[in-house]
């Protein structure tokens, strides 16, 4: 007999610490895991620019499948302990575990499917359409300390000002002085070619 999923709710006490789990009843066909990075793309003079920012979590995709019928028993009995996983500020850090898989993370997303009634109207079978996001304790120290911050670092070119500079970056030339404070610079028509200027947040 195949292993139920089972999702467990977890508790940072020192380390992290199962308190509660839900098992799915039953498993579903296939699942989903997606990664990708982030690079912005930035109107330049000519053409675009892109930058790596960084990573984005990971993210788990499933149907859960959950069916009452012989029982009659009300199926939002089951759903629910999925849907209150999104509940709480914050909601809480869990644990999808199945065979191999063993990935940490927040419910992110769900979507309900009610597909079979009792004479009553009381469901008895359900999919949940659910997306857990990756979660770790240094990838959301990293996202609140760098949160906000877009600083850049650009090399200029032959030609080019402070004008031109905070036309690329904020698409207002006017912005320039925001530029010259940030890099102490006096006279914002001069730069050296190769020059390195720091271009704060809009």
């Amino acid at each position: 007999m195949a292993n139920k999923i089972l999702i467990h709710v977890m508790k940072k006490n020192g380390g992290w610490t199962k308190v509660s789990e839900i098992p799915v009843l039953f498993y579903p066909s296939q699942y989903t895991q997606e990664k990708s990075v982030n690079y912005p793309v930035e109107k330049a003079q000519v053409g675009h620019r892109i930058q790596f920012v960084g990573s984005d979590p990971e993210t788990l995709s499933m149907n859960l499948f959950f069916d009452t019928y012989e029982s009659g028993e009300d199926v939002r009995a089951h759903t629910k302990k999925i849907t209150n996983l999104m509940e709480g500020n914050p909601p809480p850090v869990l644990k999808v575990v199945w065979g191999e898989l063993n990935f940490t993370c927040v419910l992110e997303h769900v979507s309900k499917s009610f597909t079979m009634f009792r004479a009553d109207g009381v469901p008895v079978r359900a999919t949940l359409d659910v997306r857990f996001k990756e979660y770790s304790d240094e990838s959301t120290t990293t996202a609140n300390t760098t949160s906000g911050s877009t600083t850049k670092v650009q090399t200029a070119k032959s030609g080019d000002n402070l004008s031109s500079i905070a036309n690329d970056a904020y698409g207002d030339p006017s912005k320039w002085r925001d530029i010259a404070d940030e890099n102490n610079i006096s006279n914002p028509r001069v730069l050296n070619s190769g020059q390195e200027i720091t271009v704060p947040p809009a």
